[in-house]
């Protein structure tokens, strides 16, 4: 990184602190959890403190730099919201009070995000001893312009962080109105005619042989209508099926267990040939009869869980399966077909939307790296 300011080492600017607290058995403490790839710090869990074992802990304050001994590396790092003020941690994070005469936190917290901090990071150390020490973090370098220009710069930076996400707000609420008119023309269509799924759908059976030291593609089913996805690969050796079902684009969906919310799906072109087990049942439809646009709008209605965890079998909650008979058996509304017909079509320019916004989300992701490439060379 070309920078148009001198850089100085972050010990000029960041305090390493190392005040210790000693736990109490009858509090309950706070512990943050540190994200990895820059991605900050969340709240952990809520624990007593009789059930912590080392009784000596740090005690976090809001606007320090936290920083993971191990998982630095890979982005163990973050400014401490105010959260988690008071929050705990031990030993094995490092904790840095930030200079506000000198240095702007907003402007730390974004230098932490570029490349050029991340590559200090990376290169710190041997293969053989990945952790990071105070002092390796306290000999990084940052390009430090005044602090009146470190605030202009935090400030413009924040506008197009603004601007970026309303794009992608925008861009949601897009695909959200597609739905919402393809699920309204399903629940005002008069003349749909209740019909047992069974004749809109057939129950494929399993179609693969499982072989010890074969690898399989794995497909999974999202709860709450949120679709296939292309899961993770197996051996044979990795599961106990005997056989497998393999999956066709437009096929339906759902795992037997988790149906009940929501995870129902059609599956699409990107999970074609993948496989899934004998608790994923699979179905052929017919499309002369219902197009797969219009179940998969229907079953992405939060309002039709409710009926599916009806017609689901099994006294506890989390045990609670449909199996296909019920499946079968449940009546779904078949709208008329000039109905079906405005679905597909509304589904079809969704679809065209959802590429677009694939396109658009690549070129979004990659605005604010630019952005801070330019910040932190003074070109912003």
């Amino acid at each position: 990184m070309i920078s148009a300011w001198n850089p100085v080492r972050l010990g000029e600017v960041l305090k390493h602190r190392k005040d210790f607290i000693t736990i109490d058995d009858l509090t309950t403490y706070r512990r943050p959890r540190v994200r990895l790839r820059g991605q900050g710090l969340v709240l952990r869990d809520e624990v007593p403190g009789a059930l912590i074992k080392t009784k000596t802990q740090q005690e976090c304050r809001a606007g320090e730099l936290l920083v993971a001994e191990i998982d630095a590396k890979v982005g163990g790092y973050g400014i401490v919201p105010p959260s988690l003020d008071g929050s705990i941690v031990s030993s094995h994070y490092f904790l840095f009070a930030i200079n506000e005469e000198k240095l702007d936190r907003g402007f730390l917290d974004y230098f932490i995000h570029t490349p050029a901090f991340q590559e200090q990071v990376a290169a710190q150390g041997s293969t053989n001893y990945a952790a990071i020490r105070p002092a390796h973090v306290l000999g990084y370098e940052i390009p430090l312009p005044s602090l009146p220009e470190q605030q202009r710069i935090v400030a413009r930076i924040e506008r197009f962080a603004v601007q970026i996400a309303e794009a992608r707000t925008l861009r949601q609420q897009a695909s959200d109105e597609a739905d919402a008119i393809c699920r309204s023309l399903i629940c005002t269509d008069n003349q749909v005619i209740p019909t047992p799924m069974s004749e809109l759908v057939r129950l494929r059976t399993p179609d693969v042989d499982v072989q010890p030291h074969q690898s399989y593609q794995f497909a999974g089913v999202y709860c709450f209508g949120r679709g296939v996805f292309r899961g993770e690969s197996k051996t044979g050796l990795d599961f106990a099926y005997q056989r497998l079902t393999t999956l066709r684009t437009r096929d339906f969906i759902y795992p037997k267990l988790m149906a009940w919310e929501g995870a129902f799906g059609v599956v699409p072109e990107e999970c074609q040939g993948c496989v899934v087990s004998p608790e994923f049942p699979v179905f052929e439809i017919d499309e002369a009869r219902v197009f797969h646009e219009v179940l998969a709008v229907y079953f992405r209605m939060p309002s039709v869980w409710s009926r599916i965890a009806g017609a689901s079998t099994g006294t506890n909650v989390r045990r609670r399966r449909l199996n296909p008979q019920d499946f079968l058996a449940y009546k779904f509304p078949l709208p008329s077909r000039g109905t079906q017909e405005k679905v597909r079509k509304v589904s079809a320019q969704l679809d065209g939307l959802k590429r677009l916004q694939a396109q658009t989300a690549v070129e979004l992701d990659a605005l604010q790296p630019t952005i801070l490439d330019r910040a932190f060379k003074g070109k912003l």
